[in-house]
């Protein structure tokens, strides 16, 4: 059989009762993907399943790629029928799970696999979603979250959460969006059933940032602007959060994500108006400041080019009549 390139890693954390048709359903929808995609011959996706040992440590109990070394690019934590984790049993989980982080891995859950992201503390501050049975339990226990149990997916850059149960298709499909591309993305939800073309329009042109480049002050930067990128916030401030000289700064973050850091806190911002622009009726002016534009001129050009639309196209286009409350 001939071998083919792996675009990534995609693991599955398993604990206590956690969704044995999330886990399984998962690994097959993406084994589906990879089977398309070398069909056209593009990479494919290594999938596998991480428990936690009675001594702590955690290693792969499942791996489509077993010889081969490296790290997970990103980590989905399931649901389960009994309910979501406690404080207690959710522990250990988070703190192996905010090490990968920190090594560059994106976060993912589906359900109450969501109070395992939270337990980490990587939620405070940011909108994510579970099932809208636990979602009160969840904004409970953790007030910092901007909990939204109206929306199936909820994608900001570095942590992905999806809602009820069955809400790992949706899941399923971003992560072969990004790691595979639309094409593939649309393939896989035709096998499956899923109507791909209604989630391929919610991730018009997603930023999916570079995580897994290996520059630690870099990633530190790329983390540290996912909750300040609305803020004034200069070359000097980024390079300072890095612990780096201006210009070591910019050339180390050009080779880590491929953009200017200029142009990442454009893509950031861009990515913050977009959801405003689709869940608000606040004015475009009014986005622009919100999301960290003092110039309403400059954020339409700058919006325009990255997105193709101008913001009043794109509102015309995806608005979706539900009025999203976003703090300002």
């Amino acid at each position: 059989m001939m071998a083919h390139d792996v675009a990534a890693e995609i693991g599955v954390v398993l604990y206590e009762r956690c969704q044995a048709a999330m886990i399984h359903g998962m690994t097959d929808l993406l084994s589906v993907a990879s089977t398309f995609s070398a069909d056209r011959g593009g990479p494919v996706v290594r999938v596998s399943h991480w428990s936690r040992a009675v001594d702590g440590t955690f290693s792969r109990t499942f791996d489509t790629h077993s010889a081969r070394p490296g790290q997970p690019s990103v980590l989905v934590v399931p649901g389960r029928l009994a309910g979501p984790p406690g404080a207690a049993e959710a522990a250990p989980y988070a703190r192996w799970l905010l090490d990968r982080h920190a090594q560059g891995a994106t976060l993912a859950s589906n359900c109450g696999g969501a109070f395992l992201l939270a337990a980490t503390g990587l939620l405070a501050g940011r909108r994510a979603t579970t099932h809208w049975l636990f979602a009160d339990q969840l904004q409970e226990r953790f007030p910092e979250i901007l909990v939204d149990a109206d929306k199936i997916v909820i994608e900001d850059g570095d942590i992905i959460t999806a809602a009820g149960l069955m809400a790992w298709t949706d899941l399923g499909l971003r992560l072969v969006d990004r790691v595979l591309g639309p094409t593939i993305m649309m393939e896989t939800g035709k096998f499956w059933l899923i109507d791909p073309a209604g989630r391929e329009q919610r991730h018009f042109s997603s930023f999916a940032p570079r995580l897994t480049h290996g520059d630690e002050p870099i990633l530190k930067v790329q983390h540290w602007l996912q909750t300040r990128a609305v803020r004034h916030l200069s070359l000097g401030d980024m390079a300072t959060e890095a612990q780096l000289e201006e210009r070591t700064f910019q050339r180390r973050f050009k080779a880590a994500t491929g953009l200017k850091p200029i142009e990442y806190v454009q893509h950031l911002r861009v990515g913050k108006a977009r959801e405003l622009l689709e869940f608000t009726r606040r004015t475009v002016d009014q986005i622009a400041w919100s999301v960290g534009y003092e110039d309403p001129a400059a954020f339409r050009r700058v919006f325009n080019r990255i997105q193709g639309l101008t913001p009043g196209e794109y509102r015309t286009r995806f608005f979706s009549g539900a009025e999203l409350r976003i703090p300002a």
